[in-house]
């Protein structure tokens, strides 16, 4: 194993257990020792590092649960029990993907489209508990995936009745019994509610079962809280739409998660922002300051219980109600404390600016806070917060004049007709708020592209074209739908043009959950070459005939004997979802630095990730690379990331999936009809606090669309709210719009080269020979979708140089 391996596998280990959510504790965790144990669950020897699709990550070894405890040194009871249960899931999977196969054909669809991101649900199965010792404990463990959704079903989002019984069972059986979830996403528990320790363990990547066997000895402890509500499934609103093939109508509005539950006084099984540790802590009361619109609350949080721990002190506004209606709370800020050791105290400081809080008004266009009286609440979850301070403001305040911008949804918004009010307490410390110091500029400085424009005058319109498509093999046949085109970096998702001297290609593997490369490579006089299989699981299990011709696989014609081999081993550090739930951006920098020191290490230049879009419902199939149901916390989190990678010279994050992806189901075509306020309120939001605060060098765009436009095709999203209002800097590149995933017998088109480039998305991945003819006929005014004018094409190209020479060179 390489040094760098070694360190960054440390990294991940001592920080998973501030991701790892005790959800319910009656102080019998951790134990004193290892010893005897009885270990029971899907997730004990098959553990979950993390989610499928474009951002697995391809790590030398996975410590599993089981492999972790024996590793600390416990006694495992249950070796019959795990064996038993590894051959009905084997069976159960071979019937999976069979059955995947045959939908398959039944659609007409290639088996490895069909099933790619596909949930295996847990199996039913009737095993006896056998097994003894000190403790007892069931892992409860659930995947999802890049390209398909989950469903509120047993054995997905819902436990199945093996599950239940067997996890009643030992409970009352043991008198130590611990419930621990090895999940990417929310898990129904209304049926074992009462379970008196659970922990949401989550996905924590290569070191996971090291680490919690950390925390289950207390060498370390957990201090995750919630990114996200956990409901029974019932209770989740069903104001929208989700899963329709063509439209998705967010009729919800701004009432996501929280905001949702709060506001209708529906109480979840575990609020967000919550989390208990193996001690316990007191917040102080709050005393508040305001100078100008920033506000800054102090408080003392003090260890009472009697391990170390963590504690975070979230702030919330509860904003007043007038012609737009509120949620009861939003968050506003939020800062975790140091380790407190028992007995010891911290003073920490939340600080925010109110005008961060604006809501956006779609009659006058622009950002407000209107006139009345602001409540500051403090506290430890959304559920439990007191009141701390009122500002009042006398005038409603424009806090910045905007584009009318994304169209129509074709609804207005749902709004609660009885909402909880939020309550001024008597006796309130009380701030008068200026309305003229709300005031923000509206629009930035565009970028400078006086050089790159230069370099490109010259250049011949075939060769332009070359600049704004990803480096290609010659036809569209040959591309590859899982994200490995690069020439430069085997397994990384591609690279842009290596055509011109004086302009760098940009190598860019995927993410997020570290980099994802082939791990073993050889190489021979005709270059290099995986030497694994580069797909691997369900990818290589669904593979066939018309798969391979889908995805432009080609075999080669005689065996590839290497000259030389090498590794290409990464670190798979925790999904999405459990970054967030550390609440901690300085430790999500460290994640980023990490991920950075191996783009140095190999050569990359643009990390595909972070990947942010908001869990507006709980069934996203990739919710668990996403970070919060909240923007302020997924964009201060993704910030963080971006800041540790952007740390080392050279390399960059690609902030994505802007925007609108909150579902996979037909994620090409889907039209995601939302409107104005909900965008920019939450699904533009955490963009806009990642670009604001970390300028993230790339962004992707979606593959959906947003009120009836492609969001890789709207100039609104991209020139007018990200370049003109944000002043983003980075470059802006498509999904991985691949010719032969492409469909042209669905209600909506897919997204093309020509309409991209014009829109502002000057980089279109990962490019083949009909994307480029289809740029030079929409030159020559021969495309009846659009056209596109020379200088429209050396503007976008112009761009891609800009960026290639500030990450490689010139």
């Amino acid at each position: 194993m390489n040094q760098y391996e070694v360190d960054h596998l440390a990294t991940v280990r001592s920080g998973a257990p501030e991701s790892m959510v005790l959800l319910r504790s009656d102080g019998t965790f951790p134990l004193d020792a290892p010893g005897k144990l009885a270990l029971y669950g899907a997730g004990a020897r098959r553990t979950i590092k993390g989610g499928t699709g474009s951002g697995d990550v391809n790590s030398r070894h996975v410590v599993s649960i089981e492999e972790g405890l024996e590793n600390a040194g416990f006694t495992l009871t249950t070796k019959s029990w795990l064996d038993a249960y590894d051959a009905v899931a084997t069976e159960n999977h071979t019937a999976f993907v069979a059955d995947l196969k045959a939908r398959a054909k039944e659609a007409g669809v290639p088996a490895i489209m069909f099933g790619m991101g596909a949930v295996e649900p847990a199996p039913a199965f009737d095993l006896p508990l056998d097994g003894d010792g000190e403790a007892a404990i069931y892992v409860v463990a659930r995947d999802s995936g890049e390209g398909n959704d989950r469903h509120p079903e047993a054995g997905d989002v819902k436990l199945t009745d093996s599950e239940i019984r067997d996890i009643l069972a030992l409970n009352e059986r043991f008198e130590k019994f611990l419930l621990v979830l090895n999940v990417g996403g929310v898990v129904d528990l209304s049926p074992v509610k009462e379970i008196d320790n659970i922990l949401l363990l989550s996905q924590l990547g290569a070191a996971i079962g090291d680490a919690f066997a950390d925390v289950l000895l207390g060498k370390s402890y957990p201090s995750g809280k919630l990114s996200t509500t956990w409901a029974a499934w019932e209770d989740y609103s069903t104001e929208g739409d989700f899963g329709d093939p063509d439209d998705t109508h967010y009729r919800e509005g701004i009432y996501v998660g929280y905001r949702y539950f709060d506001t209708v006084g529906k109480t979840p099984l575990f609020p967000f922002g919550f989390g208990l540790g193996y001690t316990t802590f007191t917040v102080g009361d709050a005393t508040v300051t305001v100078d100008g619109s920033q506000v800054s609350i102090n408080v003392t949080v003090t260890n009472t219980g009697q391990r170390p721990g963590k504690e975070v002190v979230q702030a919330y506004i509860s904003a007043p109600a007038g012609k737009l209606d509120q949620p009861y709370q939003a968050l506003a800020g939020f800062t975790k404390t140091e380790e407190l050791v028992p007995g010891a105290a911290q003073e920490v400081t939340v600080a925010f600016d109110l005008a961060d809080l604006a809501s956006f008004d779609t009659a006058s266009a622009a950002t407000v806070l209107e006139a009345g009286t602001y409540v500051v609440r403090v506290g430890v979850s959304s559920r439990n917060t007191v009141p701390a301070a009122a500002l009042e403001l006398a005038e409603t305040a424009t806090v910045r004049q905007l584009h009318n911008a994304l169209g129509d949804p074709g609804f207005t918004d749902w709004r609660p007709e009885a909402p909880v009010a939020a309550e001024v307490p008597a006796g309130l410390p009380t701030f008068a708020i200026d309305a003229a110091a709300l005031r923000r500029e509206d629009t930035q400085a565009p970028v400078d592209l006086t050089d790159a424009l230069d370099f490109v005058k010259d250049l011949s319109d075939d060769e332009l074209a070359y600049i704004v498509l990803g480096q290609y093999a010659d036809t569209a046949d040959k591309q590859s739908i899982i994200g490995q085109a690069s020439q430069a970096l085997v397994g990384a998702a591609g690279q842009s043009t290596t055509r011109f001297a004086g302009l760098p290609s940009l190598v860019m593997p995927d993410g997020p959950a570290g980099l994802r490369l082939t791990p073993e490579v050889g190489e021979d006089a005709n270059g290099k070459f995986p030497l694994d299989d580069a797909l691997g699981g369900l990818f290589a299990e669904l593979m066939d005939d018309e798969s391979t011709a889908a995805i432009g696989t080609v075999a080669d014609a005689e065996p590839r004997v290497p000259d030389r081999t090498f590794e290409q081993y990464a670190t798979a550090i925790p999904i999405g979802t459990a970054i967030a739930q550390t609440w901690n951006p300085e430790l999500a920098a460290a994640y980023g630095d990490l991920v950075g020191a191996e783009m140095d290490h190999f050569g990359a230049h643009l990390w595909l990730a972070p990947a942010f879009n908001l869990h507006r419902t709980i069934l996203c199939g990739r919710n668990f690379e996403y970070l919060s149901e909240d923007p302020l916390l997924a964009g201060r989190v993704a910030a963080g990331i971006t800041r540790g990678v952007q740390a080392h010279p050279g390399r960059g994050v690609t902030i994505k999936h802007f925007a609108f992806n909150n579902q996979e189901t037909n994620r090409l075509n889907s039209n995601s009809h939302v409107s104005q306020r909900a965008a920019r309120e939450l699904y533009l939001r955490s963009f806009e606090i990642v670009v604001r605060e970390a300028q993230p060098h790339a962004l992707m765009t979606s593959y959906n669309l947003i009120n009836g436009v492609h969001t890789s095709e709207s100039p609104e999203l991209l020139e007018a709210i990200l370049r003109e209002e944000w002043g983003f800097k980075g470059l802006v590149m498509t999904d991985w719009v691949v010719y032969g995933m492409t469909r042209t017998d669905l209600k909506y088109p897919r997204a093309t080269a020509p309409a991209t480039i014009k829109a502002g998305n000057e980089l279109f991945m990962p490019g083949c020979e009909e994307d480029r003819q289809g740029i030079l006929a929409a030159l020559r005014g021969e495309n009846e979708l659009v056209t596109l004018t020379r200088e429209e094409l050396a503007k976008q190209a112009a761009r891609v140089v800009r960026m290639a020479w500030a990450l490689a060179g010139r």
